[in-house]
Order: structure tokens, then sequence, then C-alpha cells
């Protein structure tokens, strides 16, 4: 085929082998009551290969992180492929791993993924064993320290030792797509705190501006203050953070921001139904 003309016969081979995984395959439950893949045959094309027009590695965009709901669809713990079982972390903070990496490209263009979405070679997506799907990651190429933010949406890979399989988009960014496999470095991203980062980037002030911080309320529950954070964080373009203290009380604030700011900043608040905002030392 000509799309394939592009590698010598050994190369090709290795590339698609690295590869191919079974992805969001039909399962039937086993003698230990498992869901087992048992349909590799269903995709179109027996092999996977790459799109025939490249994508410019310099124009492609990270995922963008944000706040997601875990749903049943592609979370079923334990689940069992090729006989091996593996459990979804139930809590993925803190995660990260060093290890091999592969790609998926058009062989799984078009079909669904384990949640149930649409796999697309030009997204910023992966597939992961036991991340909770869905889930946000850096990846980071060891060889040339290149870096890529991915959404997590899919299971696998299940061939030999390898932690990840990225996206065609993924891995062109990452720069490993002639390789097929690369040593990468996969870290768990924090959602509410890369949204704060970016926040924070975002309204980054001179450094001999005159700043100030309002407290939006204080509360004896966490959850609730973070619950009043992520709603500020949806409504407002402000820096906002969660601080705790001795006393055990747990304090919304929103800065810093330009002392100029904070009269508007304050009628906003209150048209949106916040209590009046205390100015505060930082």
């Amino acid at each position: 085929m000509r799309y394939l003309i592009l590698f010598s016969g050994m190369a090709l081979a290795f590339l698609l082998t690295a590869c191919s995984a079974p992805k969001t395959q039909e399962s039937t439950k086993n003698s230990a009551g498992l869901s087992e893949s048992s349909d590799p045959s269903r995709y179109q094309h027996e092999r996977d290969f790459a799109p025939l027009k490249k994508i410019d590695a310099d124009n492609i965009a990270d995922a963008v992180p944000k706040i997601e709901p875990i749903k049943a669809a592609g979370n079923k713990s334990p689940y069992m492929v090729f006989g091996k079982v593996y459990h979804v972390m139930p809590d993925a903070k803190g995660y990260q791993e060093q290890g091999k990496a592969s790609w998926y490209g058009l062989k799984f263009h078009g079909h669904h993924t384990s949640n149930g979405e649409i796999y697309d070679v030009s997204g910023m997506t992966a597939a992961h064993k036991t991340l909770p799907l869905p889930s946000y990651v850096r990846v980071t190429n060891v060889a040339n320290g290149r870096t890529a933010i991915v959404r997590v949406n899919d299971r696998g890979p299940f061939h030999g030792d390898r932690i990840i399989d990225l996206s065609y988009a993924a891995a062109t960014k990452l720069g490993y797509i002639a390789q097929g496999v690369a040593e990468v470095k996969v870290e768990i991203i924090d959602v509410q705190q890369w949204q704060q980062e970016q926040l924070a980037k975002q309204h980054s002030l001179p450094v001999k501006a005159k700043t100030a911080w309002l407290q939006v309320g204080a509360y004896t529950q966490e959850t609730t203050a973070q619950s009043v954070r992520q709603r500020l964080l949806e409504e407002f373009a402000w820096p906002t953070s969660v601080e705790s203290g001795v006393d055990q009380f747990y304090r919304v604030r929103v800065g810093p921001v330009a002392e100029q700011d904070v009269s508007a900043i304050t009628t906003q608040l209150l048209a949106q139904g916040f209590p009046p905002p205390v100015k505060v030392k930082p």
C-alpha cells in the first residue's frame, strides 16, 4: 500500500507491532467472573498505520485539563485482558511512572474508546491500563525533553512492558513516531492546581504593583470551601485559593489582584450572590 513506502520492511513490522493494542473490544465473562476482551477482529484493518498527511509537531496544542466526573464507563475494576487482571486506581493523586510509550493510529480511528468516546488520531489523548477515565497526564520524552499534556480516555497498551499508548498526534509532538516506542515519564496532573497556575500566569502583575487579597468566606469543612472556590473559578477569571490555619477554618481567597480592581471585584461578587469580601493579608 502506498502509505507504507516510507518504512523499510523490518522497521515497518516493528512499528506496526509497537502501535497495535486491543482497544475497547467486545467482552465476555470468564470463569473468574471478570470481563475479558474477546473480539480482536472487529476493526477494519488488521494492523495499525499512520496517516498519509503528517501533522506539524510545532502546531499541536496540548489537551486543556478540566475537572470532569469519573463515570462508570471504562472504569470497571477489576477487569481482565489476555488473562491478566488489572485494577483501576481509585485515586491517581501523586501518580508518576517512567517506562515505554507506544502510539496508535488509523486502525483505531473512528472507533469507540473504553469510556465510550470516539478515537481521533489528531486528538491529544492516550490509553492507560489503570488510571481513572478520564485523567490528564503530562508525558515527557526522556530522550529529547519534549512534553505533552494528554487526556486519558482509553485502556491499554496490553503488549510487553509499555505503560502508556499515545494518540498519533501526541506521539508526533513528542517526536517518536518513526521509532514506534519511546522512554517517557508520565505524571498525573492535579487539575485544580493546574488551573490555578494558569490563572496566576494570566494575571501576573508587575513586581512593584500594589496588590490585595480578598477573603470570600471561612468554612469548617474543606469540601465546602473547595466547592466555593470551584464556583469562583467557573464564574470569574481571578486567582483563587483555599487556605487553612491552626484554627481549623478553611478560607476562600481571591488574589493577588491589583489594588485598583478591588472595588470592581467586590461589586461582581455581590452581584453573583457572594457575601461581601474582606481584605486580608497574604
